[in-house]
């Protein structure tokens, strides 16, 4: 798939904190939109503490499996 919107690296804290819980796996079975949305919305804050709570919201989303910020996802699977 390639996405029409701009692509974001992954910052290092997002990757560290993806491979200390364990769900790097979990961030790379999720649609490239997602993951780059993801990226996107968790650096963009000026605020490390908005980064965090929202880096907090994925790693949350991610371990649950059924959530894509804030909305339920079924897996891409109707």
């Amino acid at each position: 798939m390639v996405l029409k919107r701009p692509l974001h690296p992954m910052p290092a804290f997002v990757r560290d904190a993806l491979e200390e819980d364990g769900l790097m796996a979990s961030y790379d079975a999720r649609p490239a939109y997602q993951r780059n949305d993801y990226l996107r919305w968790i650096a963009s804050p000026a605020r490390e503490q908005t980064r965090r709570k929202r880096l907090d919201q994925m790693l949350d989303e991610l371990k649950r499996g059924d959530v894509y910020m804030n909305m339920k996802w079924n897996g891409g699977t109707d």
